[in-house]
């Protein structure tokens, strides 16, 4: 039993640390590539739809404007909070 607490907390741990360290991102000059493998939750088609969005609408002003593409909620914008940059 203790083991499978350990691991669990392994786990919850790891998962944590790689959102805490993961790199800041321009979502105004990021490429599709960027987007999908730095921004949790975001993979190819997502961060095609951002890239799209941006094109079609000029720069993001903030990070919550990221919540105006299709597929990007609240849930990927807090997952990603301090690693999404516009200048």
């Amino acid at each position: 039993m203790m083991k499978i607490i350990q691991s669990l907390l392994l786990s919850a741990f790891l998962s944590i640390s790689a959102s805490v360290f993961a790199a800041q991102v321009n979502i105004n000059k990021a490429d599709v590539a960027t987007l999908s493998t730095e921004l949790v939750g975001v993979g190819e088609k997502k961060a095609e739809a951002i890239v799209a969005y941006r094109e079609a609408n000029g720069p993001f002003k903030s990070a919550e404007d990221l919540m105006n593409v299709k597929g990007i909620g609240e849930s990927i914008l807090h997952k990603n909070t301090g690693n999404i940059v516009t200048e």
